[in-house]
């Protein structure tokens, strides 16, 4: 995978597609790492994982209107130690300026970012105003257009996000959303509650497990 490159234009970080390889049959569990953010009870006894892009129109659909059912039936319910991986799809600028900025602020904020962003795409298409979206989004949970700006602009950061997406990579995602319950991949696609209720079931009945 060709390394995300760091540009600006309208003081939004830019990166170019992607060139993979992309290991379709590989089914090997990512380990649980530093960088993950973890929602809900960390020790649940089940973890789920998805990944997903701030691009992808089936990823905003299914945080809109399914996520908040199964988050307040399973996340905050503390069965569920939910994570969400970073995958970047076309287009790029809104994948990359949306994680950037999600990661400038305290952990405790990232999925208020994510969840913000998912709500404002559609009007981002609309618009074509990634801008004054990102913008938007940085000064609701109290980053200054200097603190957003310096934040898009932060090569390291750029970097750590490129390695996150490599993993996935490594793993074998190649659409968004794949979700993961407790390291088996569920599905590829968009989640009906009733189909997480039916793989949170399955996956009572195994341990979370990491390929080696």
């Amino acid at each position: 995978m060709r390394a995300l490159s760091l540009a600006l234009a309208f003081i939004i970080a830019l990166a170019p597609p992607a060139e993979a390889a992309v290991k379709a049959d590989a089914k090997k569990a990512v380990a649980p790492s530093s960088t993950d953010i973890v929602l809900g009870n960390p020790k649940a006894k089940v973890r789920v994982e998805e990944y997903a892009s701030l691009s992808c129109t089936h990823c905003a659909r299914f945080n809109n209107e399914v996520f908040p059912a199964f988050k307040a039936k399973y996340i905050d319910t503390g069965k569920v130690a939910y994570v969400l991986h970073e995958f970047i799809t076309p287009p790029e600028q809104l994948a990359v300026a949306g994680f950037l900025l999600a990661r400038c602020v305290a952990p405790s904020k990232y999925y208020s970012v994510i969840d913000d962003l998912f709500h404002r795409q559609a009007r981002i298409y609309e618009t074509h105003d990634l801008k004054d979206s990102i913008m938007a989004a940085g000064k609701t949970v109290g980053l200054t257009e200097e603190a957003v700006r310096a934040c898009l602009q932060n090569q390291q950061a750029l970097d750590a996000l490129n390695k996150r997406v490599e993993a996935g990579l490594d793993a074998g995602v190649s659409a968004t959303p794949t979700f993961l319950f407790n390291g088996v991949r569920a599905m590829e696609g968009e989640m009906t509650l009733e189909q997480l209720d039916s793989a949170y079931d399955a996956a009572l009945k195994r341990k979370f497990k990491v390929s080696k």
